[in-house]
């Protein structure tokens, strides 16, 4: 019997565009599909002769030999002999289904049906959930019991997580034959995949429940106690498993396991302390009176705790003091990291009159023992200056 023209099995024009080819495609798979005729015999056979016509149209150098030689293109000594079955049409429902629409019938042409029966269904399982949680400095440092609410995937209480609505029976995938696995051969090699018209289910749903549009599976708010670890850190990634989406019960004959619930801890910035791993900085500015002089300081600590520190006479900007155990808790341990203090040296402002005098008469009398520091840079500056001239 003669091959009918593949422009014609998919009803467009031979100029016809690609975006034009595939909106046809679409609609006419939808409409022959042999799930929709089970008692047509033909629906088939149809169904195969859409997938190859536009096997080999979509794809721009088998449309050209095509155009050009017709069907004897792809026979013995054309394209590679029985072109056709070169195509992949697993990847075309793919591209154009997303992967979960009507593809059936093209296991068959390559002698592959289901694989093996409904035995060969394999146990489904949930989708895995994300879940951003911030928490302050002084809760990382303390932990957390918290409860939050995510929106879980539950069973739909209308089918009862079958996906079909009250009454409506589910069907074995014709495609499939249950198995939700299809074999594709590409000449000596032969491919399994998920069965595109089920999704990998080996079951079908003529019916869809309204509530779940088909899915078996609703989103719901659900509330569930956290526990945060005191000394987690910023990025943490915690795994609360079988928290996550339940998995269909189609296909897996209710077997299915349910996802983990990943939740993701940031830390908020602090206006006083600065974290790095177990330990603490604290940048305390002091008068350059009591660094000069020395004397006490007060600094607040994480646990809301305060700290006396002896600022030594004569101490520098930038100078850093060490307050041990004073910094964040060590997750999982006992042991806490270090608190480190640097002076911020803070240089009188705003002066009265009688400070400012008082000022002028220290300058007068200072000499370079009172700011060795300063002489030394301004002395090795001058050698400088000197060595260019020279």
């Amino acid at each position: 019997m003669a091959k009918r023209d593949y422009y014609e099995i998919l009803g467009v024009a031979k100029n016809a565009d690609e975006k034009t080819m595939k909106s046809a495609f679409r609609k006419k798979a939808m409409e022959c599909h042999p799930d929709r005729h089970p008692d047509d015999p033909g629906a088939q056979a149809r169904f195969q002769e859409l997938n190859e016509a536009y096997g080999i149209l979509s794809d721009a150098q088998k449309r050209a030999a095509y155009d050009r030689m017709g069907h004897s293109a792809f026979e013995q000594g054309g394209m590679g002999g029985g072109g056709a079955g070169f195509q992949d049409f697993g990847d075309i429902f793919s591209q154009i289904f997303g992967g979960g629409a009507a593809g059936g019938g093209f296991a068959d042409m390559f002698g592959g049906g289901g694989g093996g029966g409904r035995g060969r269904q394999t146990v489904q399982r949930g989708s895995d959930l994300r879940y951003e949680m911030e928490i302050t400095l002084e809760e990382a440092f303390r932990g957390k019991d918290i409860e939050i609410t995510v929106p879980i995937a539950e069973d739909c209480d209308r089918c009862d997580g079958i996906g079909a609505e009250p009454g409506a029976k589910v069907e074995i995938c014709s495609t499939c034959n249950g198995a939700g696995r299809v074999r594709t051969q590409q000449g000596f090699f032969t491919m399994e995949r998920a069965c595109s018209t089920c999704g990998g289910q080996g079951e079908y749903v003529s019916n869809p429940c309204k509530k779940c549009d088909g899915q078996g599976l609703v989103r719901e708010q659900t509330e569930l106690d956290v526990s945060i670890p005191a000394g987690v850190e910023d990025g943490t990634r915690i795994r609360l498993t079988g928290q996550g989406d339940a998995a269909p019960k189609r296909g897996s004959g209710g077997q299915g396991q349910r996802g983990d619930l990943y939740i993701f801890v940031s830390i908020k910035p602090h206006e006083l302390f600065e974290r790095e791993g177990p330990n603490l900085f604290c940048r305390a500015p002091v008068p350059m009176t009591v660094a000069a002089l020395g004397g006490d300081v007060e600094i607040p600590t994480i646990d809301g705790g305060r700290s006396k520190i002896k600022i030594p006479e004569g101490s520098q900007a930038g100078k850093r003091m060490r307050l041990k155990s004073k910094g964040m808790s060590v997750l999982r341990s006992n042991q806490r990291g270090d608190m480190y203090i640097e002076l911020a040296v803070e240089t009188p402002s705003k002066l009265t009159k009688r400070q400012r005098e008082i000022l002028e008469e220290f300058a007068e009398a200072s000499g370079q023992e009172t700011s060795p520091e300063s002489q030394n840079f301004f002395d090795k500056a001058k050698r400088f200056w000197e060595d260019l001239v020279d």
